[in-house]
């Protein structure tokens, strides 16, 4: 089977659409994505309900989750509503794979995800190196081996 033919069926036995990265992307809502990104198999885009935006010349892994949604506390009875707030990406980011970036999550360009990290709500700083769980932010990583500073 060809890739477009696997495709077409893969999207008529989803509610997921065809998209430009890889059909085992999946992509629920309206993210906006700049260009030359590139997303791996297996990875989800979830901007059903808030503003996801991922900057131009992303690289995210295969099995990565982006998610604007957060619905343990409607699950556990605590809300009605299901949780849900923008991501951003800006430009040059790397999210190695299997990878989780969260609801709130503000990421500065030139920054670097660590395979395995979640990424919680807040601001990274561009350059950062971001490892683990719970996340450790480096920022300027990248400018202190170049022998610059931020």
């Amino acid at each position: 089977m060809e890739q477009d033919e696997f495709a077409g069926q893969f999207t008529e036995l989803t509610s997921f659409r065809a998209n430009r990265f890889h059909p085992l992307v999946w992509i629920t809502g309206e993210p906006e994505f700049g260009e030359d990104v590139f997303i791996g198999a297996m990875s989800e885009v979830n901007a059903k309900g808030a503003k996801v935006t991922i900057g131009a010349n992303c690289d995210i892994a295969s099995f990565v989750a982006i998610n604007c949604a957060d619905s343990h506390r409607r699950c556990i009875g605590l809300s009605e509503e299901i949780e849900r707030r923008d991501i951003t990406l800006e430009e040059n980011v790397f999210v190695g794979s299997h990878s989780v970036i969260k609801g709130g999550a503000h990421i500065g360009h030139h920054s670097v995800i660590g395979a395995g990290t979640i990424v919680d709500a807040g601001y990274v700083p561009p350059y950062s190196l971001v490892v683990g769980n719970p996340m450790k932010v480096k920022p300027g990583y990248y400018l202190a081996q170049a022998g610059t500073s931020s």
